[in-house]
């Protein structure tokens, strides 16, 4: 047995029986960039104490470490026999005394998954690289250890690696010698760190491009705090890299979070990596936080992709508090770490950016990704239930994050902000270096309101689902009558009624004298209960909009009523205020999605107030949410018609937007992506990617050039021979994946059988490029993907036991099969993929939780769109 899914209760034993205090970490890996050498050499000295047992009772406890082989272990000076204390990723440690020394040499491997130490050949120069990953639990993969977040220690790191590479981790480098015996290798030893958990470690290492900067404050105090700062990519993006943008946000972002948290920023050094085939977004590694290398915009990007960039940059700054110098116990209170971080980050760029838009994303995008993971039926509370690792990671989720985000924002609203902020000061105060639980945060903020957060957090942290509000009034004479907010929400966890408490505002909107839709009043109240009335807007002159949840103050759906629903139809257009025009766009989604009102009202929107959208954050998620009202929620008779209306549309803008806008560009990759299902544009297409063709100010760069060879691939228009002629132009890591995923998607029975074999059966593929396989795979005419529906849940427990859990997760909801239509006469209950799913699951009712809860979500997920498709 691995026993690499750590339960909770055994985590909570072992912390309970032992304290670490140190970890001196050597890891060798100069011969990394040959690719017949599978692993590197992994050394752990581990300084901890122990309690003292019961009367009669040995000390026991184990350590952490997925290793291709362990070679040594002394326990306080003695060597213990390998083959009897290593039970598979454990290694046991019996008759501990009161302190003890343990030392754990072995091979760990280099991955190709994004998990432990990932390995990258540079597809451009040949040049490899490294970097580390380790979030919740993967730190066992490169060094032994005690692998949960409340064991907290000091870490000293020291790497031998080529003499030309960059090498970076947590700490400052304290020394660098270049050895004797081989002068092509160095060590690098870098200075002891402040007590983190084994998670947030890190090791960078390899040919990295790298610039330098420094940033300086004077504290309250008087006190002189210096931060030196580092940036690096890989050395083929150095053109692409604008470092003095970031260095200037990096800065921007430290002066606002010292000041705001009123505490020093603790780790010393601050460096940033963006780095390649990254599983998410951002680390927030002490010291040296690791990104996505995506943010190294190498191709056209918009500006909404700039205000995400940054925004992830606070997002993982505001961990350097949140998160790093104040940690979750468990993985239960995930939350803690990261819902303040998503709140803070958005907060970072509105107030300490040139950004005026970040709420307005936020309401449009993050908080998007909360609503529809809020109506999961795997959904749960924002402080959640996990009783293992594999939970753990399924619950890096839009409940987690955006949903928690969300109910941040509302209890700023409710106590106020500066009660909020002196309230998070003292939890760093009361806790640095610490770990905590709900209750600890709950306490500091309940000092500083004076108002007792216990029932709040009953009601929003502790129960599931989404509040659903809408307007309850008539109209006489012209004045509205009664007027009322109706609640609806029930837990989709319990199935019980779990109406929460509302701080909002209702806007009223009328049109001005130049026909602009304004804001002509307001109303801030606190609703409770199934229906709260509010006076104030009794006998008031009916406005053309009354919107619900104005300024975006609280976590709901909202409904419109019919007259602001009629005027929005008519008129969203007019509304200047980019918040209130965003939340109606938000409100008109969800209609369709949940199968309120037709999938093609929606894209008629779109097709209308699209062109006038300024914001292009709302304007690139719009576009999105249209597409998959086109291919997912609208019936399949009517498909066709739909599509084509808004792919001519979108070609129409694609000419009109101002030559060189962020709009052109919207509209262009919109065009692209609509066309993989649509051959009507593909000669225009074709002649933007040779040149024959032009659109006033476009750029048909590099990524654009991927999206317009995959619609040609999945039409069967592009050949082999072409798609490697383009990829010998781009050697980079983006046209290695865009030449995949086109590879995948031709319409052969032959492409798909291989592409099949090389996600499910095979292992040579990273996870970027798995994906990318199949992104390809899945843009296809259901004929082509029906014969793969029985193979899917056949494979699902083998692909489940014999991957990470990354790359299992990649596949089993990645290859589910979505793409169904409904047919004539029948009930989406009885499609033969939700039939097919709720015999699986009945039959691995013992299947590993978090396995069944990706097929959950996906059948979820079809059911949802099978419901659109039904709408009378």
């Amino acid at each position: 047995m691995s026993h690499e899914n750590l339960q909770r209760k055994e985590a909570a034993q072992r912390s309970a029986l032992i304290t670490t205090h140190s970890y001196d970490v050597s890891l060798d890996v100069r011969q990394a960039a040959d690719p017949d050498v599978a692993g590197y050499t992994s050394r752990s000295v581990i300084n901890f104490s122990a309690a003292a047992p019961g009367q009669g009772q040995v000390a026991s406890t184990f350590l952490d470490f997925i290793a291709a082989e362990v070679h040594s272990v002394f326990l306080n000076g003695k060597g213990l026999p390998v083959a009897d204390a290593v039970e598979g990723s454990r290694i046991r440690l019996d008759n501990l005394q009161a302190e003890n020394q343990v030392t754990v040499t072995g091979t760990a491997l280099y991955s190709r998954s994004g998990e432990g130490m990932h390995r990258f050949v540079d597809p451009a120069d040949g040049q490899c690289y490294l970097y580390t990953q380790y979030e919740p639990a993967d730190a066992r993969r490169v060094f032994a250890n005690f692998e949960q977040p409340d064991l907290k220690a000091e870490f000293t790191f020291h790497v031998m690696a080529p003499s030309g590479w960059e090498v970076a981790s947590n700490g400052v480098e304290a020394a660098r010698t270049r050895l004797t015996s081989d002068p092509d290798t160095s060590r690098w030893d870098f200075a002891p760190t402040r007590p983190m958990s084994t998670y947030i470690t890190t090791v960078l290492a390899g040919p990295y491009f790298r610039a330098q900067d420094h940033w300086s404050a004077t504290l309250d105090d008087g006190t002189q705090l210096e931060v030196p700062l580092a940036l690096y990519c890989r050395a083929s993006m150095a053109e692409s890299f604008d470092a003095a943008e970031l260095f200037g946000l990096t800065k921007r972002g430290l002066d606002f979070f010292n000041r705001l948290f009123d505490y020093p920023y603790p780790w010393g050094k601050y460096d940033q990596a963006f780095v390649p085939e990254y599983n998410l977004g951002a680390m927030e590694n002490p010291g040296l936080v690791t990104f996505t290398e995506s943010y190294v915009f190498t191709s056209r990007a918009t500006d909404a992709q700039y205000q995400g960039r940054a925004n992830t940059l606070m997002h993982e700054m505001a961990h350097m508090w949140f998160g790093d110098l104040v940690t979750m116990q468990w993985w239960d209170d995930l939350w803690l770490k990261e819902s303040f971080a998503d709140y803070m980050g958005t907060l970072g760029v509105d107030q300490a950016t040139d950004w005026d838009t970040a709420w307005v994303n936020f309401a449009n995008k993050r908080k998007a990704w909360a609503y529809v993971q809020d109506q999961l039926p795997t959904t749960h509370p924002v402080v959640a239930d996990i009783p293992d690792l594999e939970a753990a990671k399924q619950n890096f989720d839009g409940i987690t994050y955006a949903k928690g985000a969300s109910v941040l924002k509302q209890l700023v609203a409710y106590v106020g902000f500066d009660a909020f902020i002196a309230g998070s000061r003292q939890y760093f105060r009361d806790h640095a270096y610490g770990n905590t639980t709900l209750a600890d945060l709950l306490k500091a903020l309940s000092d500083a309101s004076g108002r007792d957060l216990a029932g709040w957090a009953a009601q929003w942290l502790q129960t599931s689902g989404i509040s659903t509000l809408s307007v309850e009034s008539g109209t006489h004479d012209g004045e509205l009558g009664a007027v009322a907010i109706v609640q609806d929400a029930v837990d989709p966890v319990t199935g019980r009624v779990a109406l929460r408490p509302h701080r909002l505002r209702v806007g009223s909107y009328n049109f001005d004298a130049d026909g602009a839709l304004v804001r002509t009043g307001s109303v801030e109240t606190d609703i409770a209960g199934a229906r709260t009335e509010v006076p104030e807007l009794t006998g008031r002159p009916r406005p053309a909009l009354l919107l619900v949840n104005d300024d975006d103050l609280t976590y709901a759906k909202v409904r419109l009523d019919p007259v602001s629903e009629a005027t929005v139809l008519a008129s969203l257009d007019r509304i200047p205020d980019p918040m209130a025009r965003a939340l109606c766009w938000t409100a008109l989604w969800n209609s369709a999605r949940d199968a309120e009102s037709p999938a093609a009202r929606y894209v008629d929107a779109v097709k209308a107030f699209g062109p006038s959208e300024t914001g292009i954050g709302v304007l690139l998620n719009i576009l999105d949410n249209a597409q998959a009202a086109v291919e997912r929620y609208t019936p399949a008779a009517g498909r066709d018609a739909v599509r084509r209306d808004f792919l001519t549309a979108a070609d129409s803008q694609l000419g009109l937007a101002a030559p060189g806008s962020d709009q052109q560009l919207a509209w262009a990759r919109t065009v692209a992506a609509v066309s993989r299902h649509d051959s009507t544009l593909l000669p225009r297409l074709r002649e933007l990617l040779d040149g024959t063709g032009k659109v006033d100010g476009l750029a048909v760069d590099a990524e654009l050039r991927w999206n317009i060879w995959h619609a040609l691939a999945a039409n069967g228009q592009a050949a082999v021979e072409e798609l490697d002629s383009e990829l010998a132009t781009d050697t980079t890591a983006s046209g290695r994946a865009g030449h995949a995923t086109a590879l995948a998607a031709r319409p052969d029975p032959q492409v798909k059988a291989s592409a099949w074999k090389a996600a499910v059966e095979g292992t040579e593929l990273s996870n970027q490029l798995l994906s990318a396989t199949i992104a390809g795979f899945t843009t296809a005419p259901a004929p082509l993907l029906e014969p793969y529906v029985e193979p899917y849940f056949a494979s699902l427990r083998g692909v489940w036991d014999s991957r990470s859990i990354e790359i299992a997760s990649r596949i089993v909801r990645g290859l589910y099969p979505l793409a169904q239509d409904l047919p004539a006469g029948t009930l989406p209950k009885e499609h033969p993929v939700v039939l097919r799913t709720d015999a699986w699951l009945e039959a691995n009712a013992d299947a590993p939780r978090a396995l069944r809860r990706i097929i959950v979500e996906q059948r979820s997920h079809l059911l949802r769109a099978l419901t659109a498709q039904a709408w009378i």
